[in-house]
């Protein structure tokens, strides 16, 4: 058997030594409740990835179907009594893989030739935008997938492109208005789901942002953070891409905010998996400690009294209900912080759903590859936005929003779900008064 290279293992040997193999994992595996499958839970996981560490196993597709069938929600980690990280062993035995046999064809291309070159990405996804009316479409912006595109998804309902991408709807600099003091500026890292799918995201969180004295940069050169091509194994182009997004954003810049669970979990973990030398390592940590999720900055940076949190129109005499995404609650820790903000919101009514902090089945290229598997977990999720009776499914993770409405619609539940900053209004009413007597 050929020598094999074990680099980044070898970065995460303690955590690979952790496991005790006492099978705690498997009462809350999402992807375990499903299959049964031992190679699915963490403590599989750790065996096969020791024995391919010793060299019993080797690298192959079925071994990298086996290293890929997780979706690095961290349930088992949280729920571990020896807290073994099982979620950065599978990242760095995906990465040793691709370091020792490189990666398959389309992701190649995918990784390494489109989704760096931001202009040119975002060209492609203008070009697929053109094509979109030839999908039926179903409710508001949601499409829905013939069968024949099986790779995505059979009838699967996914959003459609907008049109417009966030960085062409707003300039780099974004001021508060005449007359709101600014207080500090920050940077803002707006991620591809939002610049290419929900630029209203990103336009409701500049406003309440620059409307509550903070000025926004939004730089054209940052590009995705990175979590798709790095977790998946592919260090390299993603230290390119760190690289890249860490030199957009000026020194000066007090914060840097995203309103995108997964990037926000992502961009401070630069630090963690692409430092690979001591001056990046120094300069990605000084990056993460800036990085904050919209609900973080809001609550604890900015500490906002509650009464500054209004409620759009639209949404008032509405019942609320919270998804906690996995790359919020669980990777970040950041789980009273929303609860906060609904539970301030007058005019309409917040209930929590049963397990909120259940993983929708998302995973990112997860419920692409493994849809069926993917969409029996969100199953579980329906189950529990039903059962909470809420009128609007909130949560603050685009993937999450995708994976969510469609299985709302699957299930033909009139849900709507929204980010929580689309919720908040933003304009003080002397403005509205204004506007009223012109």
């Amino acid at each position: 058997m050929k020598k094999r290279n074990f680099k980044e293992l070898e970065r995460f040997e303690k955590e690979l030594s952790q496991c005790m193999k006492c099978g705690f994992c498997t009462f809350f595996c999402p992807i375990y409740q499903e299959t049964r499958l031992e190679s699915g839970v963490a403590r599989g996981k750790t065996v096969l990835i020791r024995e391919l560490k010793k060299g019993a196993l080797d690298f192959t597709n079925e071994m990298a179907t086996k290293i890929n069938m997780c979706l690095l929600c961290r349930t088992c980690v949280v729920n571990c009594p020896a807290k073994a990280q099982t979620d950065e062993i599978v990242v760095a035995a995906r990465a040793d893989y691709v370091s020792n046999k490189g990666l398959p064809f389309l992701k190649n291309i995918l990784f390494k030739w489109i989704m760096p070159k931001r202009n040119l990405f975002g060209n492609i996804v203008k070009i697929a935008s053109k094509f979109q009316w030839l999908l039926p479409k179903t409710k508001g912006k949601i499409r829905h997938l013939p069968d024949f595109l099986s790779a995505l998804g059979k009838g699967r309902n996914i959003p459609s492109i907008s049109h417009n991408f966030l960085r062409n709807q707003v300039p780099e600099v974004n001021k508060p208005p005449e007359g709101i003091q600014t207080k500090m500026k920050i940077g803002y890292f707006i991620g591809c789901a939002t610049d290419f799918v929900y630029p209203e995201v990103g336009k409701a969180v500049i406003n309440f942002l620059t409307h509550h004295g903070i000025e926004v940069f939004v730089p054209k050169a940052q590009g995705c953070c990175g979590v798709p091509i790095y977790m998946s194994g592919d260090f390299d182009t993603g230290r390119d891409l760190a690289d890249k997004n860490i030199a957009a954003f000026p020194d000066d810049l007090e914060y840097i905010v995203t309103a995108c669970a997964t990037c926000s979990s992502g961009l401070k973990d630069y630090a963690k998996y692409l430092g690979d030398t001591e001056e990046r390592k120094k300069r990605y940590e000084a990056f993460v400690k800036k990085v904050k999720d919209i609900n973080e900055f809001l609550v604890d940076v900015l500490k906002l009294d509650l009464s500054e949190y209004k409620l759009k129109e639209e949404y008032k005499g509405k019942k609320l209900t919270w998804h906690d995404p996995c790359h919020l609650v669980r990777h970040q820790n950041i789980k009273e912080q929303p609860r906060t903000i609904l539970n301030a919101l007058d005019g309409a009514e917040f209930v929590e759903m049963p397990n909120a902090d259940r993983c929708c089945g998302m995973g990112g290229s997860f419920s692409i590859y493994y849809y069926d598997l993917s969409k029996k977990i969100a199953e579980h999720k329906a189950k529990g936005i039903e059962a909470s009776n809420a009128d609007i499914v909130v949560t603050s993770c685009p993937g999450c929003m995708i994976q969510l409405t469609d299985i709302t619609m699957q299930h033909e539940m009139d849900k709507p779900v929204v980010h929580i900053m689309e919720l908040l209004d933003w304009e003080k009413k002397e403005e509205k008064k204004e506007e009223k007597k012109e």
